[in-house]
């Protein structure tokens, strides 16, 4: 999205620095800058005194309050969105997955100790990291804007990711991510075990299905190449019409029952095309059905700071 297809937003072009600041919210409808879908969406030992969660507490799924519709949102953080507000807590999030720290060798968090240049005017992570829709916070690590770039090099991004995982944060990691996704036209895949091995866990990765191989096919497809003890966000699909709601489900009914409860989250895309090649948020119409179809899963929303914004938050409680 990038979460990394051509979706949301074209590579390259989706972190401009004229792209809309998501501290202000907009109208349904509104069409932002292209975010590609890697542009427009962890688990083993960490090191000691990095204050990680254990393993099952960071992947179990947590009690969702009476009448919460999401679990968490994914911010994809860039030049013009480093300020997200929004009211996500109203409708249950609690979870905050940021895309990357690192994106083409810019930092969003100091870390003097790598020598990675900090992009101006950073985000307030300690205000985020008191914000209730950010109680716990997944810390995406070194990444790409281009989907092609990332996979080619990404045994060196997961180098530099498990770097960054070592690194003193401004915010108390719940678990990593590592922002390399996958879908099964990737014919190296099998690069992300080794990509994976040095990072600490607890680790998430995404993946979609543009390709419509079927749950059943997919689920496969991920067990030959996920480690056991890496979660998996998967991306809907929603946002560009591969699939529906009710099929969507499917695929999560499925993959979860292979990983276990404990390892499977999905994205639910809050945006839809409007025309050449752009995209706009989803309206609450569009959205709401999406998220009742995923009740009983985790459920992170992509992405909060461009597409839900408050006016959408109360029509999505409104019903």
């Amino acid at each position: 999205m990038t979460l990394g297809r051509s979706g949301p937003a074209s590579p390259g072009r989706a972190f401009s620095a004229t792209a809309r600041c998501a501290c202000r919210p907009s109208p349904p409808g509104t069409i932002w800058p292209r975010l590609s879908r890697r542009a427009a969406l962890g688990l083993g030992a960490a090191a000691a005194g990095t204050g990680l969660i254990g393993l099952d507490l960071a992947l179990g799924a947590r009690s969702r309050p009476a009448g919460a519709l999401i679990d968490g949102i994914v911010w994809q953080v860039h030049g013009g969105a480093l300020d997200p507000r929004g009211d996500w807590d109203y409708i249950g999030a609690r979870s905050l997955l940021v895309q990357w720290l690192v994106a083409e060798g810019t930092a969003f968090v100091p870390l003097p100790k790598l020598g990675l240049k900090l992009i101006p005017d950073a985000p307030n992570w300690k205000r985020i990291a008191r914000e209730p829709w950010a109680s716990q916070i997944i810390a995406g690590l070194a990444g790409d804007f281009s989907e092609p770039r990332a996979r080619a090099n990404v045994v060196e991004l997961g180098a530099l990711s498990a770097k960054v995982a070592q690194q003193k944060l401004p915010f108390r990691p719940a678990g990593f991510y590592f922002p390399v996704e996958a879908d099964p036209t990737w014919k190296d895949v099998a690069r992300m075990r080794e990509a994976l091995a040095p990072i600490p866990r607890p680790l998430w990765v995404s993946c979609y299905d543009n390709s419509n191989v079927g749950p059943e096919a997919l689920a496969d497809w991920i067990e030959l190449w996920l480690p056991r003890d890496v979660g998996l966000f998967f991306q809907d699909g929603c946002g560009v019409y591969t699939r529906a709601p009710g099929a969507a489900r499917r695929y999560a009914e499925v993959i979860s029952q292979r990983l276990g409860a404990r390892r499977f989250k999905i994205i639910a895309e809050a945006f839809r095309p409007s025309g050449g090649g752009s995209f706009r948020a989803a309206t609450a119409a569009e959205l709401l059905p999406q998220l009742k179809a995923y009740e009983g899963f985790d459920v992170f929303v992509f992405d909060g700071p461009h597409y839900v914004d408050r006016l959408i938050v109360q029509q999505l409680l409104a019903g």
